[in-house]
């Protein structure tokens, strides 16, 4: 099977999972347990939270510094920014190519009476500043605080698309609006630089099976001085916040997943738009109607959506893993049920290229060998799909 759906999850690093294997081996301690096993516990769990925060550009050893919130997952993380930043009535704004488990988050507190504001896309799906801009506007006029806006979402790069969003200049409009900017950086670490502290984000959502590392762990960087409310209750661990007994072996492995991930990121930058590059281009050379989506905006390197109009998504989807190809029709989160991509009804493409697209993702472990093969079988699927297709595909390339 040639795996192409990275961005859904990846194999865990050999190096990592023998990393995790020793860490699980290790004697049986709770880091918040007082005695000398819990306490050495508590040292290796600090020496690996400290290590993904340098990693990501940020000292969590000093004095009122950053923090990095333990939890099960990106979703975990994502709910607990979106529920617990700023005011608990406070309105929250998100973009409208945010993840499921931030669209969701964001549906739920909507429910209970919070106003969510949208941020629109441009046709390649770029955050538009503007929009970002006149929904703050919008939502603190009237002599309304601008504490009254409990927290923007936009995540760095969109896990459909791979199109990188301008995090930075989203982040000065925050500041000048003084309301916290939560970042789903997901998709970003191992892929391009990140610097969280560059960035000036107020909180950061990384989850290390994206980037070869375990499941079953995610965490939320809070910037110093930032608070999040608790969504559990029952513990003391991690000062109240999200109580709960720490998965140390997890947390270690994260750390040297994130570890690798950074310090091979250049190197696997290159291997991967290499491989994306050549299977798009190839693609395209033998079906023109093909359209890739977000082409014209920076991209991360392991993402590539296309689209063949007038094919079937679910279609295409079963025929390619039947022939040995596993890809993605959209998010991992929802494409059980497959609706129409979120994203690309956002970017306003049409329903023939919403209803026929496909997503492919790289990793640093993929091989050029099977880039080649996975275009020949893509490529067979395709053409089989354009012969029965009724639809005229000569659509203008938006």
């Amino acid at each position: 099977m040639i795996y192409l759906d990275n961005n859904a999850t990846t194999a865990i690093d050999p190096a990592v999972a023998r990393v995790l294997a020793e860490a699980f081996s290790q004697t049986p301690a709770n880091a918040s347990s007082q005695h000398r096993l819990g306490q050495q516990t508590r040292s290796r769990l600090e020496a690996a939270t400290d290590l993904i925060g340098r990693c990501l550009g940020s000292d969590l050893s000093r004095v009122h510094a950053p923090r990095l919130l333990i939890t099960s997952g990106g979703t975990e993380s994502n709910n607990l920014a979106i529920s617990g930043l700023g005011e608990p009535d406070g309105a929250i704004v998100i973009s409208r190519i945010e993840h499921p488990s931030v669209l969701a988050a964001a549906a739920a507190e909507e429910q209970t009476g919070r106003q969510v504001g949208w941020v629109d896309v441009d046709v390649d799906g770029v955050i538009q500043l503007e929009s970002l801009r006149s929904t703050l506007d919008r939502l603190t006029e009237s002599g309304n605080s601008p504490e009254r806006v409990s927290v923007v979402s936009i995540m760095s790069a969109n896990n459909e698309t791979g199109v990188i969003q301008p995090i930075q200049a989203a982040a000065d409009i925050c500041r000048e609006f003084r309301v916290p900017l939560h970042v789903d950086a997901t998709q970003s670490i191992g892929k391009v630089p990140v610097d969280l502290t560059a960035w000036g984000v107020s909180a950061a959502t990384i989850t290390p099976h994206k980037l070869h590392g375990p499941t079953g762990v995610g965490f939320l960087w809070l910037d110093a001085g930032v608070d999040v409310r608790a969504a559990l209750r029952g513990g003391e661990q991690q000062l109240g916040t999200r109580p709960g007994t720490e998965p140390v072996a997890l947390v270690i492995a994260a750390a040297e997943a994130i570890r690798l991930a950074c310090e091979q990121q250049p190197g696997a930058a290159e291997h991967m738009t290499a491989l994306r590059d050549k299977l798009e281009s190839e693609l395209v050379s033998r079906h023109p109607s093909l359209v890739i989506h977000g082409e014209r905006a920076p991209r991360l390197p392991s993402t590539t959506c296309l689209s063949l109009p007038g094919a079937d998504r679910q279609s295409l989807l079963m025929s390619l893993d039947m022939a040995g190809v596993a890809c993605s029709s959209g998010s991992a989160c929802s494409s059980g049920s497959s609706p129409p991509s979120h994203v690309l009804l956002a970017m306003g493409a049409s329903k023939s290229l919403v209803d026929s697209a496909l997503r492919f993702s790289v990793s640093r472990f993929s091989t050029e060998a099977e880039i080649d093969r996975a275009i020949e079988l893509i490529s067979h699927q395709f053409s089989k799909a354009e012969g029965f297709s009724t639809v005229d595909n000569s659509v203008e390339k938006g």
